[in-house]
């Protein structure tokens, strides 16, 4: 392998330094390794050969063989096309290009017999084929089979760079060399049952059976997803083994005060085992990093506190960093309120603290008499000094960059202790690549009197029923979100506006005080509306998702979100986790038009089904596919899939995990001579230009 990734792609026979230049600018391919690895993403099968008098309804890619019996060239400039009429006998097919006339005028001859190849479709009752590929008979015999569909894009097809193109060269690249050396120990191919790297290669590109491309891609799938597990498991044994901490050996009297007279609730289970992970870890001597996911309303904020009370106990300062002023507030009022009756003292640090209060938290700091500091990105500031910071606090971590993050190593001569926590459930399977190096723990229960959300669906034609439901709500004295995909208007969506909406329920409620909160609000403006909304001054909040997260106002018993159908599963999960905060039955009220697409209708009726975030998050998954996940490069995943998906090969990952725990137990520094080819793949495959390995 190590040849192929020396071997610019300008090199590989057809490819040339300009075709090399486009493959690198679309595809990122810069090797003969990177091309090998570009995998086709479906198949098309050339086995069979149609009839035009078999074709019907809707038909996949087909191969017809027969003859042209006519041309014709039509328009005139970028109008212009090249029409034929393609017999097999059986009947006949118009075929039609709107590119490279020229070239396919001086090839193609009438009475020649050729097999063509493309998707047919109907229009005005006559069969119809656009730019399909052309073969005659004796070229058409190689061409049988299954073939790969390449990701390819716009600008590569309009030069000409066609899939087609791409499996040529590929083709040609591995008939020019010797078997691929195996790069996985033995011990994992036979553990796995794995077909070997050679066979699997040469297999995706040119599968001789279903079954033998099926092995191929598991092999494949489970190679990209071993290398993430190995390289996640050897830096969080790294970090636990070499990375000291401070000890947190006592519990002491703040912890003990607060858990005898403040608690607001009995604390559930699930807070309960969380607060022992995290206490254990701390006592270690070795640095924590520690994932907690609970769903919204779960308790994180009191295990937080909880565990940075630990910290001030065994004297150590803490902090806890928000990626909102609005949320840092919230933060910062409920551990205010919680923590004065045993004389924590507690203060916020945003952009917005003004210069007086910010000097005297900053000699609080120094002095060791500010026990938890809240803030935003405000506390990474270099002029943010602590005394003794042992313990942080990062809520929603995907809202910091890794970079940001290090700042926080800086503020002590050793790292303090790192709790991430994340309102946002994330997939077993997902949070074993994206947070593979962290250790985890799940809240997964909700605290005692906590009424679960009804969900509802309902339609545009349901509309005054729903402001009749709104308007009981408000005549008992509960307050309303109600939540808009967009702030203006826009004519080519067609959308409900928060512009739009706000007038409108303005004029419905003219009894009521409506608030409006939407991201081109300048902050204060912004905060001043959400003062009124959580003072109970306003009892209707028109917004957008910019209140997806940190809003907690308990007297807010409705949420309706407007065209629900445009948002996934987890964004609808978040903003109902608006309401459901205080004692009284809450609804979530999702409206959307009536035609929309069968998969669409089952997303939001699975929302009416279940308020589990987990089960929210694995469906939206894999509805939805992972996209682009949030926080996932940033969280350490040095690898790019080609073949993998974390949405749907959940298997393949713990397979993948259980074999690099088994490989590291028995050889921790992969230095058996049995492991030496896949150590040196695991090396050439991982490349960093900072090496975050031991940030959390």
């Amino acid at each position: 392998m190590n040849s192929l990734r020396r071997l610019d792609i300008k090199y590989v026979k057809g490819i040339g330094p300009q075709r090399a230049e486009l493959l690198t600018k679309q595809l990122d391919i810069r090797t003969a390794y990177d091309l090998v690895h570009h995998f086709p993403t479906s198949y098309l099968d050339r086995t069979s050969i149609y009839t035009i008098r078999e074709l019907a309804g809707e038909m996949p890619y087909v191969q017809l063989k027969g003859r042209f019996i006519s041309f014709n060239v039509l328009g005139e400039g970028a109008k212009t096309r090249l029409t034929a009429m393609f017999s097999d006998g059986s009947g006949t097919i118009e075929v039609t290009w709107f590119q490279g006339i020229k070239r396919l005028r001086e090839m193609l001859r009438t009475g020649v017999e050729y097999i063509i190849f493309g998707k047919p479709s109907t229009f005005n009752g006559r069969w119809q084929m656009t730019h399909p590929e052309i073969d005659t008979i004796e070229k058409a015999v190689s061409q049988q089979g299954m073939r790969g569909v390449y990701p390819l894009t716009e600008t590569l097809r309009n030069r000409y760079i066609t899939s087609r193109q791409i499996h040529t060269w590929i083709c040609d690249l591995l008939d020019s060399r010797p078997a691929f050396a195996e790069t996985l120990p033995r011990s994992v191919i036979e553990d796995c049952r794995l077909v070997s790297l050679d066979t699997a290669i040469r297999e995706l590109h040119r599968p001789t059976t279903p079954s033998a491309l099926q092995k191929a891609r598991e092999r494949m799938k489970f190679e990209e997803l071993f290398y993430i597990q190995t390289d996640m498991l050897i830096r969080s044994r790294r970090r636990k083994g070499l990375t000291e901490g401070f000890r947190f050996a006592r519990v002491g009297k703040y912890f003990n005060d607060f858990y005898s007279t403040c608690l607001p609730f009995d604390l559930t289970g699930a807070q309960k085992r969380v607060i022992k992970e995290i206490r254990a870890d701390v006592n270690t001597g070795r640095q924590m990093n520690r994932l907690v996911q609970g769903d919204v309303g779960s308790g994180k904020t009191l295990v937080a506190l909880m565990t940075m009370l630990l910290a001030v106990d065994n004297g150590y300062q803490a902090c806890m960093m928000a990626p909102t002023e609005i949320l840092a507030g919230q933060h910062y009022e409920t551990i205010r309120l919680l923590a004065a009756q045993i004389g924590i003292n507690v203060r916020l640090l945003t952009g917005s603290t003004r210069a007086k209060e910010r000097r005297e938290i900053h000699a609080q700091l120094l002095d060791g008499s500010l026990h938890i500091l809240i803030g935003t990105h405000a506390v990474l500031e270099d002029p943010v000094q602590f005394h003794n910071l042992g313990f942080a606090v990062i809520d929603e971590q995907h809202r910091f960059g890794v970079a940001q993050r290090a700042r926080l190593w800086k503020k002590n001569v050793r790292p303090p202790h790192v709790l991430v926590m994340t309102a946002t459930p994330i997939p077993r399977t997902l949070a074993m690549t994206v947070y593979g190096d962290l250790d985890v723990s799940v809240i997964d229960e909700l605290p005692p009197g906590r009424k679960p959300v009804t969900t509802m669906l309902r339609y545009d034609a349901q509309r005054e029923q729903v402001y009749r439901g709104i308007g009981r709500q408000l005549a008992e004295g509960r307050q309303v979100y109600i939540v808009y995909p967009l702030i203006d208007e826009n004519d080519k969506l067609e959308l409900r506006s928060l512009n739009e909406g706000y007038e409108s329920i303005c004029e419905i409620f003219s009894n009521y005080r409506v608030a409006f909160v939407h991201g081109r609000l300048k902050p204060a403006e912004k905060d001043y509306q959400m003062e009124l909304f959580a003072s109970g001054k306003a009892q209707i909040l028109v917004a957008t998702t910019v209140i997806e997260v940190g809003v907690n106002v308990p007297n807010a018993t409705t949420m309706v979100i407007e065209n629900a159908e445009r948002f996934g599963l987890s964004q609808l999960h978040q903003l109902r986790g608006r309401v459901g905060r205080g004692a009284d039955q809450s609804y979530c009220i999702l409206m959307s038009k009536y035609k929309i697409a069968k998969d669409t209708r089952e997303r939001l009726e699975l929302m009416t089904r279940t308020t589990d975030g987990f089960i929210i998050a694995e469906a939206d998954m894999k509805m939805r596919g992972p996209g682009d996940i949030e926080g996932t490069m940033q969280s350490g995943i040095p690898f790019e899939l080609h073949i993998a998906n974390l949405a749907t090969d959940g298997e393949i990952i713990s397979m993948a995990r259980q074999a690099a725990e088994r490989l590291l137990d028995a050889d921790p520094g992969l230095t058996s001579p049995a492991n030496s080819a896949f150590r040196a793949a695991l090396a050439a495959s991982i490349s960093r230009t900072n090496d975050w390995s031991q940030i959390s």
